[in-house]
């Protein structure tokens, strides 16, 4: 527990050094410009091109760690490959080909030697931009959640190997989880013949979400990416479940959404619609659902953290980092029950989906 607390409280330190590199430096008349809150925050949960791990300092002193990621562009037939660190950290512009790109609040932009932004009468940037595949920091941490997830069952899979034995290290914490989501969740919603079926995917969305969930609570690299929190994320892994639902759908499944047997014609007229239209308003709420959550608890993680930058006072930092840890530890909570939701009601869907039975 102690080490727990230790690692807690590192963490939030981290995370409160580097709210205050987010402040913006001194302008021209050297007065101190107001904190904003809302920037920073914006500018934590999004995706980004760069893997920022600390930073410290103020104004020219200002001092960076990151890791910089891949840039892909590609541009008047031409494919652009470069690093991010390519991008001068004064003026935000890159050279490739002879091609000149501006980084601008997040987004890539065709430009010149100088940098130019081009606006319309209601202040929109005009610029063109080139079409962007680069391998951003979302990207990168689904891929480290992949590597961890294979590492860990291929881990577990091999102590099975010379039979049954006592659950030790790493078995000894999946093993329990995997009976979990098998037995009170696959196969409670689905049935027990048909639950080996589902089971591979609900076992593998369940700790897919979880990891992710984790990693993004982590406020340093590798972690610190809002992966779950990313609406693209959600969306596919709702249209799987969307797909996996319909396209196993019992001849019953389909008759009583489209047809409605043994209800009155005027019943049918609105009933039938409000099943169609539930078709896809399932999928859409475990979309928004894990989308808000996620995003919803590093909001409040780093509207805390911004008190004392906001009151500007010292005396409002223990209240301020007490309720991050309060916060953090909560999270831990959520990250797990986030992905325990998704995956039941997953199941729940494909159960209703998949019974044989007329009612």
């Amino acid at each position: 527990m102690n080490k727990f607390l230790l690692v807690l409280v590192l963490s939030t330190g981290i995370l409160f050094s580097t709210t205050y590199a987010s402040n913006k430096d001194s302008n021209t008349n050297g007065e101190e410009e107001a904190f904003d809150p809302t920037e920073m925050i914006m500018h934590h949960i999004a995706d980004a091109h760069v893997w920022h791990i600390v930073s410290w300092g103020k104004g020219d002193k200002q001092i960076h760690i990151q890791i910089p990621l891949p840039i892909i562009l590609y541009d008047k037939g031409k494919v652009h490959c470069f690093l991010y660190s390519r991008f001068n950290n004064d003026t935000h512009i890159a050279e490739s080909q002879g091609s000149y790109f501006l980084y601008h609040h997040g987004k890539i932009y065709n430009s010149d030697a100088n940098g130019t932004i081009q606006y319309d009468q209601e202040g929109h940037i005009i610029n063109t931009a080139p079409l962007d595949f680069s391998l951003k920091r979302n990207v990168w941490s689904m891929w480290l959640s992949i590597a961890l997830l294979i590492w860990i069952f291929v881990t577990v899979a091999k102590s099975y190997k010379n039979g049954p034995a006592k659950p030790k290290g790493i078995q000894a914490l999946m093993e329990p989880l995997i009976q979990f989501v098998n037995d009170d969740i696959v196969r409670m919603q689905i049935g027990e013949e048909k639950a080996r079926r589902f089971a591979p995917y609900l076992l593998t969305v369940f700790f897919f979400i979880w990891i992710n969930n984790m990693l993004g609570l982590v406020p340093f690299f590798p972690g610190a990416s809002n992966f779950t929190g990313n609406i693209s994320v959600t969306m596919v892994l709702a249209v799987f479940t969307f797909l996996i639902t319909n396209i196993n759908g019992t001849t019953n499944y389909w008759k009583h959404t489209l047809i409605a047997p043994g209800v009155p014609f005027f019943v049918k007229l609105i009933l039938v619609p409000v099943e169609i239209i539930g078709l896809f308003t399932k999928p859409f709420a475990l979309m928004i659902r894990l989308l808000a959550n996620i995003t919803a608890g590093h909001i409040i993680i780093l509207s805390l953290a911004s008190l004392i930058f906001v009151l500007k006072s010292i005396y409002i930092a223990p209240v301020s980092i007490l309720l991050s840890l309060i916060m953090f530890m909560l999270e831990l909570l959520v990250a797990l029950l986030q992905a325990y939701i998704f995956t039941l009601l997953s199941a729940l869907f494909i159960g209703m989906a998949v019974q044989d039975t007329e009612h």
